[in-house]
């Protein structure tokens, strides 16, 4: 996670040790699925908008393909917001889905390493309009935006029954 003049960047990095999307599969694989469902859950319960970006390493997709970087970047960064959406971000939240096939390299030393294959969530910045009231509420009150996410409400008295 970094802070950048957009706002938060999350970066789900595929390395050696997991992946979140089976090599040249465009749907996320069960721990992807996990993963952004978990995030989905927490980042619900924001009022942020959201932007979800897909990237890949700089190996061709396929000889002989109509099928390139280009769809795949593309095709995971969409079904990753579908996901999102479904498990917990509101219809409204996400505002861009955006990829850079091969164009922004995290490790642009190694164009083909594993961690230049990932998908990013950025929590934009809120501006806050004039007549917009403070998210501060008084001890022992509600903040606005608390409870916005019922599935997630219910998944936690769930948990904590015995």
């Amino acid at each position: 996670m970094t802070v950048t003049n957009e706002g938060l960047r999350i970066e789900l990095l595929e390395s050696a040790n997991g992946t979140f999307f089976d090599r040249g599969s465009p749907k996320p694989n069960v721990d992807g699925q996990d993963t952004l469902i978990t995030l989905a859950e927490e980042l619900g319960d924001l009022p942020n908008k959201i932007y979800v970006e897909g990237h890949t390493d700089s190996e061709p997709y396929g000889e002989n393909s109509n099928y390139t970087n280009w769809e795949l970047f593309s095709d995971r960064a969409n079904a990753a917001r579908k996901i999102m959406q479904q498990h917990g971000l509101g219809p409204d939240q996400v505002t861009q889905v955006r990829g850079y096939p091969d164009q922004i390299l995290r490790d642009p030393t190694n164009p083909l390493d594993l961690s230049n294959r990932r998908i990013t969530v950025i929590v934009q910045y809120r501006i806050k309009q004039p007549d917009e009231k403070s998210d501060e509420a008084p001890a022992g009150e509600e903040k606005p935006g608390e409870g916005k996410n019922p599935r997630r409400k219910a998944k936690r008295r769930n948990n904590s029954e015995p």
